[in-house]
Order: structure tokens, then C-alpha cells, then sequence
């Protein structure tokens, strides 16, 4: 098939959660027979062509016009993708929840959207109303859609509150992660605990600040390091530096804000970490706690949202309330107290994984979907 995504994410271009399952989705389709191209407005005056593994990437050019960026992109993408259709007819073109504003009505591949968590999705979380011009272009997107892939039954009925799948066909397909990932061999260190993902407040950060301090006051060797970007506010301030302002140093003992790092090094990270925290208030699927998950770690997650479809509370992992900085404390406290028992709770998690997010179950799932609206 040549299926063709639209994004801006690409872990060559710019980091996220989309671009990630890109990358091993798109690589995964290339290795079995597939054409792929991710396709996506980039930050140059010149269009970019990179390539990573066979998956083609295309940066189309920034806007210098004195066009509206909206219709920029739409005047853009459209023109590439009806070069690409004579290049080779496309069968697929897939985006996010909001991509297929910007496509023709006209063009004769099938539309998919793959829901990622959009504008609607997060706004709850965010607990900010809907920017008019984005629940618009959301709409629209969601009328131009042949069929919706969820990654989660959660993100699915979540979805469902704020826009319509009109009937068309839903399927849900957890995202694959990369199975065949060997787990470093390093020595676990006793008193480290990890958080990895955006620094900001919907991934809790301020409620796992609150909860580490009370594990601290039984345990004040532990140390908590947290990997990933700071998030900006729109004036440009730091998350970080607010959160500091908001309580006194007592808080943040042990705490260490690392910054974002490799996937490598990462992994090594989570190897050597006692256990694993993401408290997040809002997740589409959580592809973090599957990572750490498929290297043995004991894994807190959260008891809302896709949490229950990740982790068999007590099985393979512990599940918290995120906005209760004591209950999160409790299972810190009880991975911390429980070390043998934590441990097999990350023995349990890793074949769980590598059977339910296998690069190959998903790639099979993924095209007899696509070959079933394409008939």
C-alpha cells in the first residue's frame, strides 16, 4: 500500500508522541512492503526531503506570503499530495485529529484520522475552553474522514463526548512500540525514582512534587529525576520556574529537572531506576509507562483514562489517583518498602507487553483496517 501521514512530529524534526509512532509505524510498513511518507510543514524557506530508513519525509515550505498560514498549508499540502497521487496513486492518507481540515474533499485516496488526542480531547485536561478556530477546523476534519482509528477505547469515548464519527467505521489499534528493545544490563540504583515526559502540569507534575515530598520525610535518600522538556507558557515563562515560585525549597530536595535526553540514554535511565511514576492527568494511550514497562520496571500509573487498559493494577503495575498527591505517595512508598514485590510486578509487565504492542500484531491490524474501507 502507499499510505501517505500528515504531521509536523517527526523525531528528525521535532519530538512528541506522534512522531514516535511514526517513526516505528512508518519503519514497521516499510519493512513489510509498504510505501510511507510523512508529510508535514516544516520551519525552512525551501521545501526538505530527508529519508530515515525508507520512510520518506517531506518538509514543505514555511509560509513567506502574505497569505493566512491556514491557507498556506492547505494551498501546500494539496499541491503535494496531488503530485504524489501521479507519482504513484495514493491509497491512504492518515492524520491526526485536526490534519484533514487543510486536504480536498476531491482527492481519491481513503482518509483516515488516528485519534492522537486533538484540540476537544485535551481541552478538559487543560481545563480551558475550545478555541473557536480549532474546534472548527477539528469539525471539518472529522466530516472529511472515510474511517477513525482510536489507540485507545479511551481516547475513542472521550473523543465521542465533543465530535461525531457519523457513522463511519472506528477501529481501535493501540499504538506498537519497539518489542525487540534489549534491556540494558545495569545495576538498579535503590534510591532513584523516574519520571519521564513534558514538564508540565497535565502530565502531573505538581501533584508527584507534593507526594515525593511526603516520601521523603520516611525516606530522605530517595531521589527523584525527571526527564523531559520544560513547557512554555504562550508569554514565554517557564513551567519549571513557576512551579518553584509556587512552593518554598523544602519541595523540591532530591528533586532533579534533567531536561530532555536521548532515547538511548533514556533507556538506561529507566534500567537503573528503582521504579517508574507518570501521573498523568490526560493520556491518549502512554507510550512512557509501555517503555518502562518492556524494561522490567515496576510502573505508577494513572487510574483514569487509558490507565486500566495499560496496567493490571497489583498484576503489572500499580495504578494511583493522579490528583491525590497522598495516594500517589502511598504506592511510591510501597514500591519503596516492597522492593521484592515491586520488582516482580515489572517481571509481569515486560511479556505483557511485548504480547499486546508487537510491532507485527499492530502493522496486521493496522492494514486489514486500511484494506477494509479501501474496498
Amino acid at each position: 500500500m502507499n499510505i501517505v501521514f500528515l504531521s509536523h512530529e517527526y523525531p528528525l524534526w521535532a519530538p512528541g508522541g506522534v512522531g514516535t509512532f511514526l517513526q516505528t509505524f512508518g519503519r514497521t510498513l516499510v519493512e513489510n512492503g509498504h510505501k510511507v511518507t510523512v508529510l508535514g510543514i516544516g520551519d525552512s524557506w525551501k521545501e526538505q526531503l530527508l529519508d530515515d530508513q525508507g520512510v520518506r519525509l517531506i518538509r514543505l515550505k514555511k509560509n513567506k506570503s502574505n497569505l493566512p498560514n491556514f491557507l498556506h498549508i492547505a494551498r501546500q499540502v494539496n499541491r503535494k499530495l496531488k503530485s504524489l497521487q501521479i507519482e504513484e496513486p495514493i491509497d491512504i492518507i492518515e492524520s491526526a485529529e485536526l490534519g484533514l481540515a487543510f486536504v480536498s474533499r476531491s482527492h481519491p485516496a481513503k482518509k483516515v484520522i488516528r485519534l492522537h488526542g486533538g484540540h476537544h480531547f485535551f481541552s478538559e485536561a487543560e481545563k480551558r475552553g475550545i478555541n473557536w478556530k480549532k474546534g472548527i477546523l477539528e469539525k471539518r476534519s472529522f466530516k472529511k474522514a472515510d474511517a477513525f482509528i482510536a489507540v485507545s477505547n479511551y481516547v475513542k469515548d472521550h473523543t465521542e463526548k465533543y465530535l461525531s464519527y457519523q457513522g463511519k467505521p472506528v477501529e481501535i489499534i493501540n499504538y506498537p512500540i519497539e518489542t525487540s528493545l534489549e534491556i540494558p544490563h545495569v545495576e538498579i540504583k535503590k534510591n532513584r525514582i523516574l519520571f519521564a515526559g513534558t514538564i508540565c502540569e497535565k502530565k502531573g507534575v505538581r501533584q508527584l512534587i507534593e507526594a515525593f515530598k511526603i516520601v521523603r520525610e520516611k525516606h530522605p535518600e530517595m531521589i527523584l529525576d525527571l526527564y523531559g522538556r520544560d513547557w512554555l507558557y504562550p508569554d514565554g515563562s517557564s513551567y519549571i520556574h513557576r512551579l518553584k515560585d509556587s512552593y518554598d525549597e523544602s519541595y523540591f530536595g532530591n528533586v532533579i529537572f534533567h531536561g530532555a535526553i536521548s532515547r538511548e540514554l533514556l533507556n538506561k535511565k529507566y534500567a537503573e531506576a528503582t521504579f517508574c511514576i507518570f501521573p498523568s492527568h490526560m493520556e491518549t494511550q502512554g507510550l512512557v509507562s509501555l517503555e518502562a514497562m518492556l524494561l522490567k520496571k515496576p510502573v505508577i500509573f494513572s487510574e483514569y483514562g487509558p490507565g486500566p487498559e495499560t496496567i493490571d493494577h497489583g498484576v503489572t503495575g500499580l495504578l494511583c489517583n493522579v490528583y491525590d498527591p497522598g495516594d500517589i505517595a502511598e504506592k511510591m512508598l510501597w514500591c519503596i518498602e516492597n522492593l521484592e514485590e515491586a520488582l516482580k510486578l515489572g517481571e509481569a509487565a515486560s511479556p505483557a507487553v511485548r504480547e499486546k504492542y508487537n510491532k507485527s500484531t499492530i502493522l496486521d491490524k493496522n492494514i486489514a483496517f486500511y484494506k477494509s474501507i479501501s474496498k
